[in-house]
């Protein structure tokens, strides 16, 4: 899954995009809403992770105007604002979910892992090409009966090439900048879900 974090603030920001990397996000960062509009514009985003309180855009502009776009993942409004018109607000410009700063990571996490879910009914928890299935709620995949071990990075990796199974994928809109270390992980994960005699 392919998560946008926009957030001014470079210490949450990296905080955020951390902590969702080390649970097999794809993360991108952008630092204001002119760059998170151009991000959008470029990438396809499963969930977006967007700060009210912005330079150039502010996040209710950001928010209304991808909903104005028919930009239809998820997006939770992250801000230390959290007044009930502030809720409002944010809710009524497309947001979907709202957390307040300062927010416990696990549950950011939760929250994020409960949006995805929204956005997964038409696949459900079990993805499945061929013989081949991926457990989105365990992380575990098989091939027939065997179950294969995947790192964070495989699993995010088989996920999208699942969920995208028949397309054409762009290698930098979906693999991020570091196009050489995915297909490293690409071949990885080719060995180990190849079909065993």
């Amino acid at each position: 899954m392919r998560v946008l974090v926009v957030e001014d603030e470079p210490l949450m920001a990296s905080f955020i995009a951390r902590g969702l990397r080390d649970n097999g996000y794809t993360v991108d960062v952008a630092h204001d809403g002119g760059q998170a509009l151009a991000r959008v514009d470029n990438h396809n985003y499963d969930l977006v992770v967007l700060d009210l309180r912005l330079p150039v855009k502010d996040g209710l502009t950001v928010c209304r105007e991808l909903r104005e776009q028919s930009f239809r993942s998820p997006i939770l409004m992250l801000t230390a604002m959290d007044g009930m018109d502030d809720v409002v607000s944010g809710l009524n410009s497309g947001a979907d979910d709202y957390l307040a700063k300062p927010f416990d990571f696990e549950l950011l996490l939760a929250r994020i892992r409960a949006l995805l879910r929204r956005g997964r009914q038409l696949h459900g928890d079990v993805l499945t090409v061929a013989d081949l299935s991926l457990n989105t709620v365990d992380h575990t995949a098989k091939r027939g009966d065997r179950t294969i071990r995947l790192t964070a990075k495989e699993y995010a990796l088989l996920e999208l090439l699942i969920m995208h199974s028949g397309q054409i994928l762009d290698r930098r809109a979906r693999l991020g900048r570091n196009v050489r270390s995915a297909f490293k992980y690409y071949r990885r994960l080719r060995e180990a879900t190849a079909p065993k005699d």
